[in-house]
């Protein structure tokens, strides 16, 4: 009964070890998940996808964009978007990341404003 108990006690801590050692989503082109200024905002409604803000205190705002783009992505298959959100225009296109694609909003007049949304 013990060696039962001591190997699934084994099995636990190597499954718990995998899972806290897993990385960050990133991005390509950028190392946007290791810089601290960027934070998980939650998930867009209607797209089911991971909404990250770049600043993290944008995530409001983010969430606005998310849900704008998603709409506008909606009529177009892969074209780049030009969305409005308040008094902001912000250009959206899907980028090739590793591994998988993502979207990334960028606002139009300040370029270190940024929306990802990731699966």
């Amino acid at each position: 009964m013990r060696s039962i108990m001591t190997g699934t006690a084994a099995g636990l801590l190597g499954a718990a070890a995998l899972c806290l050692g897993a990385p960050a989503p990133s991005f390509a082109g950028t190392d946007a998940a290791a810089r601290s200024s960027v934070a998980y905002c939650g998930a867009d409604n209607a797209s089911g996808l991971a909404v990250w803000a770049d600043p993290a205190e944008s995530c409001a705002a983010a969430l606005e964009v998310a849900s704008a783009y998603t709409k506008a992505a909606s009529s177009r298959t892969g074209a780049p978007a030009t969305i409005r959100v308040g008094a902001t225009t912000w250009t959206c296109q899907e980028r090739q990341g590793d591994p998988n694609p993502y979207q990334e909003c960028v606002d139009a007049s300040d370029s270190g404003r940024r929306v990802v949304l990731s699966s």
